[in-house]
Order: structure tokens, then sequence, then C-alpha cells
């Protein structure tokens, strides 16, 4: 192992580290798995509740489920709620995220999480219902900023791609599972009416906590240690995994590629962050935005209305959504999972792109098909389910894309921003608007919807085709280099 590089302690002063080098030039370890299931399986939790609050919609809507409140409120109003807290808490975390280190607000955003998710299922009033799923999205939106940020951050650079995806992508496994699970809540033959919606949210609230319990052996990211005046903690940190990693392989690791003189400070102000988003990287900025409004109106519209779909044109009754909506979940997950190395491999611009593209096609195809009235319940969850397939890739690579093309010192805040505007833009609009033509009953509604997001994916294909960054098997440093980095042409 080589030694480590000088580092200074607490405080701020100039510094000269190889903690990026080291952290990139690791093997894929028990150490890493460990960082994979401590932060990446909340988006199974994220995913198992936005399923269950869509396929009991028309369960919540009926005589006896505790609740005064129309199916088109829990798609539509209690969905757009959801969204709108989620970046609100995305802007709000994210910034501390920055500020205070990843650690501290990963664990605070999960708390937020589950609390208010307790709280929905405790719901005795609309308002009730629709409070704490704005408070619940509040803290899924900080779970975004701090959790992608400290996986990028962690990861090693050969694995940095599908990683990624498919933490990102396995919120369909949570799809998945409350899919399936809302069936059997939903049964009345085994919990009452008012009580299986209740013990759905209740289930998550567990499991929950469970990961709760894993995440606090998670570290704090050393990139971010070293900038923010941590530099002991940042060596300390990382000898200590290279020791763990060595001795689990039971071979020496190779010298780090090189090193990185920074300054280190202690915060970076609003005006800084959007200084170096908009003016030294614009056309960054257009191609994050425009991956994250085009997967934004297409997912948060589908996940929170395709039940209704069902329920509205096929008669599908209101306890058997969850069968269908299993399937397309699955050919979610399966996406980034299969193509996932393929980000790392052939590169982000060929595969950004062509899944944008691709899933935007397909999407077209569906909604010409259901015009026609080709399609059954069946016919049109396997088309959901291929269009979702390449979909599910290209939303995931959205989040590892603003992750990786920004300093280090903006990463959370930028994140928590694209995420933000860009589903302030396509997820509130989504399930607002898709709410009320899926209501209306008519197909031409329905087919509208099919388009508006067939046509935002391949607009965000075509940005991806011209603006995408090779980052592929690179250093976040070397793809954007630290406001903090000393160069003898520039001062910090």
């Amino acid at each position: 192992m080589s030694a480590p590089s000088s580092s200074a302690g607490v405080g701020t002063g100039t510094v000269t580290t190889a903690v990026p080098a080291r952290l990139d030039r690791l093997p894929w370890s028990r150490w890493h798995w460990m960082i994979v299931i401590g932060l990446g399986t909340v988006w199974i939790l994220d995913g198992l509740e936005v399923t269950i609050v869509g396929n009991v919609a028309g369960r919540l809507a009926e005589e006896g489920s505790g609740l005064d409140i129309t199916a088109a409120q829990v798609t539509g109003v209690a969905a757009a709620l959801y969204v709108a807290g989620a970046c609100s808490g995305a802007l709000f975390f994210g910034w501390l995220t920055d500020r205070y280190g990843r650690k501290k607000l990963f664990m605070i955003t999960l708390a937020v999480y589950l609390g208010a998710t307790a709280m929905t299922a405790l719901s005795f009033e609309s308002w009730w219902f629709f409070l704490f799923r704005f408070l619940t999205g509040f803290g899924i939106g900080g779970e975004y900023a701090a959790i992608n940020s400290a996986i990028d951050e962690l990861i090693p650079s050969l694995y940095r791609g599908r990683v990624d995806l498919i933490i990102n992508g396995s919120y369909w496994l949570g799809a998945v599972g409350g899919a399936l699970l809302s069936v059997v809540m939903l049964d009345t033959d085994i919990f009452p009416q008012n009580l299986g919606w209740r013990l759905s949210f209740a289930l998550g609230v567990v499991l929950g906590l469970v990961i709760l319990l894993v995440r606090r052996h998670v570290p704090e990211s050393p990139r971010w240690q070293f900038i923010h005046g941590h530099g002991e903690e940042a060596e300390k940190l990382v000898s200590s995994v290279e020791r763990e990693i060595e001795a689990e392989k039971g071979a020496a690791l190779p010298p780090p590629a090189g090193e990185i003189t920074i300054h280190q400070r202690k915060s970076i102000g609003f005006g800084t962050i959007a200084k170096t988003v908009f003016g030294r990287y614009p056309r960054r900025a257009v191609l994050g935005l425009a991956l994250f409004i085009g997967q934004a109106f297409l997912y948060n519209a589908i996940t929170f209305g395709f039940g209704s779909i069902l329920i509205t044109f096929f008669d599908v009754p209101t306890g058997s959504t969850g069968y269908y909506f299993a399937v397309i979940a699955a050919g979610n997950f399966l996406g980034p999972l299969l193509l996932g190395r393929l980000f790392d491999t052939v590169g982000r611009r060929v595969m950004i792109s062509g899944t944008y593209l691709l899933s935007g096609l397909l999407l077209f195809g569906t909604a010409w098909l259901f015009d026609r009235g080709s399609l059954s319940a069946t016919t049109l969850t396997a088309c959901w389910c291929v269009v979702l397939f390449f979909a599910s890739a290209g939303a995931s690579s959205a989040y590892l894309t603003v992750s990786e093309i920004f300093p280090m010192e903006t990463r959370a805040m930028a994140i928590a921003f694209f995420y933000a505007l860009g589903t302030a833009a396509g997820g509130i609009s989504g399930p607002l608007i898709f709410a009320e033509l899926t209501e209306s009953g008519v197909v031409g509604d329905t087919v509208l919807a099919f388009q508006i997001g067939a046509g935002l994916m391949c607009a965000a294909g075509l940005v991806a085709a011209f603006l995408a960054v090779n980052a592929e098997r690179r250093s976040l440093e070397d793809i954007a280099e630290p406001l903090s980095a000393v160069r003898p042409d520039r001062t910090p």
C-alpha cells in the first residue's frame, strides 16, 4: 500500500491528497457491498410506498375506507404534493448535505421519511393524508441528494455507472413488493376495508427501521472530509478501508494514480454554486434539465396513474391492479440491472441517448395501439414493460449524470436542483394532468398523455446525443475539477 499523502486535520489550509485516486483504484469488496446495502436499499422503500399509493387509490375512494377522498385526489393531488415535498426536501437537505456532510444528512432524511410514512398510516381525514404525503416526499427528496452524492464519491470509477444505475433502479424492486403487497392488503377476506392500506404503510416503516440500523455503519465521504477541513479523518478512513480490502483479497493494492492539491473550505455559497453550474457548465446544465424533465413526467404520471388506467378502461378490480404493476415494475428493474454495465463500457453518451430515444419511440407505438383499441390489460402491461425496460435505465442515468458532471463542492446541491426543477416541471404537472385525463374515461385523453411523455423522452434523448459527457471510468475530479483545486494559473 502506498503511504498516505500529507493532509491537514480539522480546519482550513492548502493540502495535497491522494484520497480520490486511492478510492478509485480499490477493487470491489465487502466494504462496497455495505455501502450499497446501507444507502441503496432506501429506494426499495420509496418504490414500495409510491406503488402502494397508486394501487390503493381505488380502495381509499370506496365507502368504508376511513377517508373521505376520491381516487383522482389520491393519484392527482396527493401524488403532486408528494412530489412537491420531494422537490422542497431535495433543495433544503441538498444545501445541508454539501455544508454538513453526507452521513449526517442521510440519517436525518431517512428519519423524516419514516416518521411521515408512519403518520400517513394513521390518516383520519383527507387533509392529514395530504400533509403527510408532502412530508414523506420532503424526506425522500433529501435522500436523493444525500444518497446519490455519497454513493458516487465512495464507489470506484470503474464501477460507478452500473452501481449508480442499479441502486436507483432498485426502486422497482420495492414497486414489485408494493404491487404484490397491495393485493394481499386489499383483500377484504384478510383485512378490513379500513385497515389493510394502513398496514401497508406501517410495514414500510418497519423495513425502514432495519435500513436505518444498517446505515449507521456507512462512513462519511472522504472526498467531502478532505475538502471541508477534516483531512486527517479522511486519511484514517481510507487507510482502514485499504487494510481491510488487502486482507480480504490477500494482495497489496496498486499505487494510486495521482494526487490533487486543494484549498480546504467550510462551505460553498449559493451564488458560487449557481455561477459554477450555469456559468462554467451551461451545456451540462441544459443536459441535466432535459434528462430530468423527460423522465419525471413519464414516471410520475405512470407510477401514480397506471392502476387507474386499468380500472377505468379495462374494468380490472381494484384489488387486482397490483399483479399488473408487479410485471412492469420487474421490467423496470431489469433495465438498469442488465444494461447498467454498458454505461461503463459502451459509454454514457450512446447509452443515455439510446435508452431515452428508444423508450420514447416505443411509447409512441404503445399510444397508437391504445388509440386503435388493440390492447387489453395484459397487452398494455406487456407494452409498458418493454418501454420501461429502456426508460428505467435512462431515468436512473439522469441521477448518475448530474451527480458526476459538476464539481464536488456543488454535487449534492446540483442533484437537488436538477431533481427539483425537472421533477417540478414533469413530476407535479404529470400526476395532475394524468389524473384528469384518465378520469375522463376518454381514450384520446389518455393517448395524449402517453404522447406527451414520449415526446419529452425523445427530446431528452436528442439533447443527450449532443451534450452528454463521456464520464465512463473517469475520476470525479477529472470529469469536473473541484472548485477548491489549486493550480499554478488559478488561486482558490
